[in-house]
């Protein structure tokens, strides 16, 4: 399984929808909280490319994007592959 981070904050329902699908793949992911730890937007903004709203998703070093990317790779077909899922 791929490296999976998610910038968010606590109470935005876009960053809550996003974990939500990775977690119905049982896919860990490591989630930081830049309402708890704003010193980490600027970390954030620049791994990905100057974005400013979260979540901001990262699987390895790919950067997925947000929450409407996320779910898109999915009905494409491509978020299992992307990150590691083999079907059975």
């Amino acid at each position: 399984m791929k490296k999976v981070i998610i910038y968010s904050t606590l109470i935005c329902p876009y960053c809550i929808k996003a974990k939500q699908l990775l977690e119905s793949k049982n896919v860990d992911y490591q989630e930081v909280r830049i309402d708890k730890h704003p010193e980490l937007v600027a970390d954030a903004v620049k791994k990905s490319g100057g974005q400013k709203t979260v979540p901001q998703i990262f699987i390895d070093d790919y950067h997925v994007g947000g929450c409407d990317d996320l779910y898109a790779l999915d009905k494409e077909g491509r978020l299992d592959s992307l990150l590691g899922i083999t079907s059975p």
